[in-house]
């Protein structure tokens, strides 16, 4: 019955991080349009980042509570996740065509950040100087975002609701909340499952915590292939990716030095590798045909094996 009981406070921990992401993007983005800030602006700030916010909450809760293998395994999980079974199972349903920006500089951009991550784990703690770096990486990303923006002329292609601003402000708020709550949730009950199932928590964290926080990013990237837009698809990952490591990773260590256990640096070294993967997969043709989903969805089968008969046990 105690299992039973947080696999249902989990799911609903995910909820409401899946929710209240939403629900935060609508209501900032409405507020912010009302004022007048650029619809580019909103569209590569506050709805591109939307779809990370349950990462950066559970990683963010999950260092403050001393559970930093939940925190990086979070991430690192979220990153190969989303490259081998949201961009796998996407390409499977319809090939996504990759934009030459993207293969020449966003996912060289998702290597060398992971790399950085890698050779920070070398210290067996992330440092408060190595968030300051990720964090300046992070903003000469944005700041390329904002300059290819503006010269490609991409500012329009953001949907934004318009709301009054009293609906707009409920909606923040409610937005914080359900992140707040859903955080808690999420972090507690998969601590207590990990010690009742025997479980390390970096099994949790690269698994379970991961599938769950990559929620917004699977059902945008999987929607967006049914629907025919590739752009969107590979985009919502790349950037969702770029944004775990440079932004989560960079604030939480800034709050807390977290622990980087041995074990980690083989998952790195694999979330390094998924993403050379698909920069390899997508050059022939700067196409990700079905072939090379299928690739991917192995390869992650291979890994979960993996996972399973070397971190299951605390």
């Amino acid at each position: 019955m105690a299992i039973f009981l947080n696999i249902l406070f989990l799911a609903l921990g995910f909820i409401f991080l899946a929710k209240g992401a939403d629900f935060f993007v609508d209501g900032a983005s409405s507020i912010a349009k009302r004022f007048k800030i650029p619809q580019l602006v909103i569209g590569l700030t506050i709805v591109a980042m939307g779809t990370s916010m349950p990462e950066a909450a559970v990683s963010i809760k999950a260092a403050i509570s001393g559970n930093a293998d939940i925190s990086i395994g979070n991430v690192v999980g979220s990153n190969i996740l989303n490259i081998l079974i949201i961009l796998g199972i996407s390409s499977v349903i319809f090939p996504l065509v990759v934009k030459k920006s993207t293969l020449k500089i966003d996912i060289p951009i998702v290597i060398g950040a992971t790399s950085v991550l890698f050779l920070l784990g070398l210290l067996s703690k992330v440092y408060w100087w190595g968030g300051l770096i990720m964090l300046f990486g992070f903003g000469g990303y944005l700041t390329y975002l904002f300059i290819s923006a503006k010269k490609n002329k991409e500012d329009d292609q953001t949907p934004i609701k318009d709301m009054p601003i009293w609906k707009s402000i409920i909606f923040v708020i409610l937005g914080i909340a359900l992140i707040i709550f859903g955080s808690e949730f999420a972090v507690e009950t998969a601590t207590n499952l990990a010690k009742m199932a025997g479980w390390s928590d970096a099994f949790i964290g690269l698994t379970i915590v991961a599938l769950g926080t990559s929620l917004p990013e699977l059902f945008t990237s999987v929607m967006a292939a049914i629907k025919k837009n590739p752009d969107i698809a590979i985009g919502n990952v790349v950037g969702s990716n770029i944004f775990n490591i440079l932004f989560i990773l960079s604030i939480t260590s800034l709050i807390i030095p977290v622990n980087f256990a041995t074990s980690f640096l083989i998952d790195t070294a694999i979330s390094l590798a998924c993403a050379v993967l698909l920069l390899v997969l997508s050059l022939k043709g700067g196409k990700l045909k079905r072939w090379g989903g299928i690739i991917m969805l192995v390869s992650y089968g291979g890994y979960f094996a993996y996972l399973y008969f070397t971190q299951i046990q605390v």
